[in-house]
C-alpha cells in the first residue's frame, strides 16, 4: 500500500473516531413516573450523556417552556432555568452550572442532557436494560399523598373518566388551579354537565378534576364551568366567562382564560388510562 493510500485510511480512520458517539433514539424508551413518554424524537446518548427532547420532557415534569431567540427559559415554582443553544452555561435561579454536552438541534427538536432537567426539578434518574425511567415525588395535598388524578369530561351522549399517575404531570395542574384561583363568587343561578340554552347566565361545566388519594378517594376536586354563550351578548352582561368550583370547600372562584388554555394544552400532552367511556 502506497503512502498516499495509507494516508487517505488515516484521516478517515481519525475522522471516524473524532465524531461524538450516538445511541439510536429508537433504541431507548423514556418513562416519567411509570408512563411511557412518545414524543417524535425519542432520547439518545452522546458522549455517555442520556439527551432528551426539551420541551416534551420539559412539560411531562411540570415546567413551563418559554422561548426567545435561541435562549429557552423553563419555569416550575420558584425555579427558573435559563438555556442559551449556543452556550454550554446554564443559569438556575441566577447561579451558573456548565453542561459536559452542549444541546443541540436533532430534527427540529432541541435535545438538552435528561440528568439537567430532571434533577434540577427534582427527580431521580436511572439508565438500565435502554430504558430511561424518571421518578419524580409524588404531590401531597394537606400533607397526603396524591396517587393519581382523575379527568372527567361529558359529550352529548356520555363520557369519559380517564387517569394520570404522573407525580409531576398531576402536580402541574394542581399548581395550575391553586395559583390562578381568582376572588370569591356566589354559586351562579344554573349550572350543570348540560348545555342548557333555556336560561342566560348558564354555565357548562367542561371538566371535574380529582386528586385522589392511595385508597382512590378523592382528597381534592375543582370544577371548571364556562358560561354558555348561545344568547344575545346584551343579556349576558356581568356574567364571568369562565368559573371554577372547588368541590372540597364548597368554594366558588373566578379563572380566567390563560390558566384555562394551560390546563387544556396539559392535557392535550398528558398520558392517560381510560376508566370508562361511556360515549355514543
Amino acid at each position: 500500500m502506497n503512502r498516499k493510500i495509507s494516508g487517505i485510511l488515516f484521516f478517515i480512520v481519525l475522522v471516524i473516531i473524532s465524531i461524538p458517539t450516538y445511541t439510536a433514539a429508537s433504541s431507548i424508551q423514556l418513562k416519567v413516573d411509570g408512563a411511557v413518554i412518545p414524543s417524535e424524537i425519542g432520547p439518545e446518548i452522546k458522549n455517555g450523556r442520556t439527551m432528551v427532547p426539551l420541551r416534551v420532557i420539559s412539560e411531562n415534569l411540570g415546567a413551563k417552556v418559554d422561548w426567545s431567540k435561541s435562549k429557552v427559559t423553563l419555569t416550575k415554582k420558584d425555579m427558573h432555568v435559563m438555556l442559551d443553544l449556543y452556550n454550554n452555561t446554564v443559569l438556575k435561579n441566577g447561579k451558573s452550572t456548565l453542561l459536559d454536552v452542549k444541546s443541540y438541534i436533532n430534527n427540529n427538536r432541541t435535545m438538552v442532557p435528561l440528568r439537567l432537567l430532571s434533577e434540577t426539578f427534582g427527580c431521580m434518574v436511572n439508565y438500565r436494560n435502554s430504558e430511561v425511567t424518571v421518578d419524580c415525588g409524588a404531590l401531597r395535598i394537606g400533607g397526603v399523598k396524591v396517587k393519581a388524578l382523575q379527568h372527567e369530561y361529558h359529550m352529548t351522549m356520555g363520557g369519559v373518566v380517564q387517569r394520570s399517575s404522573g407525580n409531576a404531570y398531576n402536580e402541574a395542574f394542581y399548581n395550575i388551579f391553586i395559583d390562578n384561583l381568582g376572588s370569591k363568587v356566589e354559586a351562579p343561578a344554573n349550572y350543570s354537565w348540560m348545555y342548557t340554552m333555556d336560561t342566560p347566565g348558564s354555565y357548562y361545566k367542561e371538566a371535574q378534576y380529582d386528586f385522589l388519594d392511595t385508597d382512590e378517594k378523592s382528597i381534592k376536586r375543582f370544577d371548571l364551568y364556562t358560561l354558555i354563550k348561545a344568547f344575545p351578548e346584551e343579556t349576558l352582561e356581568g356574567y364571568p366567562e369562565i368559573l371554577i368550583y372547588d368541590a372540597t370547600e364548597n368554594q366558588w372562584y373566578l379563572f380566567n382564560e390563560t390558566a384555562r388554555q394551560s390546563v387544556n394544552q396539559l392535557l392535550d400532552k398528558g398520558v392517560f388510562k381510560i376508566i370508562s367511556n361511556t360515549i355514543v
